[in-house]
């Protein structure tokens, strides 16, 4: 077998995400884009931005704050992983100074960093793509949560990142020029059976969870495998109930129409689905959902973040598109921005140091700075108030 790079290891890794569980074509995946923080050029603009378009979205970003509300900087998650699997491997040792100097570079007031309870499961096979090869031993998705935890608090604390438990922590960092780090978790794996581990999660800090991930667990079903459960399971219902008492935001991503239905009827909470985007004419695959199922998103008072990845998307252009796609089917106050940044599939928005192209594009496109400022980061602050349960300390 021929000796590969670690970059053209990954490259490798994530084509065949992209073919088996994205329904990509393989032709269309070996042109798959090196991961972020390898000094590889951004991905085309596939638009005109003048030098003064792009200082009007610098400027807004000023004015108000922003969000990303599902990202992975710098792959903190993979920091002093244990045993690491192959597929964990080929994705590199992590990069979280170089991320938190984009982030800050960019004007991100805030943004949701995500552990990955299901990592040490998921591998990539060329019939599968990403899926988890086995399911976790007790105990074993719970201490790698506590390990990422502990290299999150970490993370915050080396680089000047102010903590992100409430709206106004928002606020304050917008106002200071600096990045609140919001702590999220994808995949209620680490919870188990456990009511009394979301009140805990809140406790350290959580304030969102992915609920299903690329592991079909004990909450429910995932889009890129065959169902299991039909649905929320009565488990995953008692652990939304637990998350409604906490105030942790419940993030729908990964999950099914079935799961989302039932979870929508369990909650008293509006929910968010953190990165995903319309499904259209020309792009149909599990990681995109329906206008049904976006609509009942919306209909419930929730967000859509719209996911700038490689899954119907080849510029920054395209994923314009496929923001105003969603406004338009469900409405300015239900949509946000979800990057997935430094763990995306082919991302045709590379870097934080573009973040202000996503307003300056908005602009361009003729919406208003008011509801572009919704977009960007007032939505999501709108749902996380609403999800945080009055006086309860924070």
């Amino acid at each position: 077998m021929e000796s590969l790079t670690r970059r053209e290891t990954l490259v490798r890794l994530l084509a065949a995400a992209g073919t088996a569980a994205l329904g990509i074509r393989s032709s269309a995946a070996q042109s798959v884009s090196a991961p972020v923080g390898d000094g590889a050029p951004l991905t085309e603009l596939g638009m005109t931005l003048s030098a003064e378009q792009r200082a009007a979205g610098v400027a807004l970003l000023k004015r108000h704050v922003s969000v990303d509300i599902h990202c992975h900087p710098g792959r903190f998650f993979l920091k002093h992983v244990l045993d690491p699997s192959p597929t964990t491997r080929a994705f590199g040792e992590p990069f979280e100074a170089a991320a938190i100097a984009d982030l800050n570079a960019g004007d991100v007031s805030a943004a949701l960093f995500s552990a990955v309870t299901d990592m040490r499961l998921l591998e990539m096979t060329p019939a599968q793509g990403l899926h988890a090869s086995r399911d976790f031993q007790p105990g074993e998705a719970y201490a790698d949560y506590r390990r990422q935890l502990a290299e999150f608090k970490a993370l915050a604390a080396n680089h000047g990142l102010t903590g992100g438990l409430n709206p106004g922590d928002l606020a304050d960092a917008h106002a200071h020029h600096k990045t609140a780090a919001v702590f999220a978790v994808e995949g209620g794996d680490f919870i188990e059976d456990h009511l009394d581990r979301v009140h805990e999660a809140f406790q350290e800090g959580v304030r969102a969870i992915t609920l299903v991930h690329y592991h079909i667990n004990q909450i429910g079903d995932i889009q890129t495998e065959a169902p299991v459960h039909k649905g929320l399971t009565a488990l995953g219902k008692s652990i939304v109930a637990e998350m409604n008492k906490t105030g942790i935001v419940i993030d729908l991503a990964h999950a099914t129409l079935d799961v989302t239905k039932d979870v929508l009827d369990a909650s008293s909470k509006p929910v968010m689905v953190s990165h995903t985007n319309l499904i259209t004419a020309a792009t149909s695959h599990p990681r995109l959902i329906s206008l049904e199922h976006a609509k009942l998103v919306a209909a419930a008072g929730g967000i859509i973040g719209s996911w700038p990845s490689g899954v119907g998307q080849t510029t920054f252009a395209d994923y314009v598109d496929s923001i105003l796609r969603l406004i338009d089917a469900v409405q300015i106050d239900h949509v946000a921005i979800g990057t997935d940044m430094d763990a995306n599939f082919k991302p045709v928005l590379r870097s934080y140091r573009d973040w202000s192209l996503i307003p300056a594009a908005l602009l361009v496109r003729g919406l208003r700075e008011e509801d572009i400022a919704k977009v960007m980061g007032g939505n999501f602050l709108r749902v996380f108030k609403a999800n945080l349960v009055a006086g309860r300390p924070v």
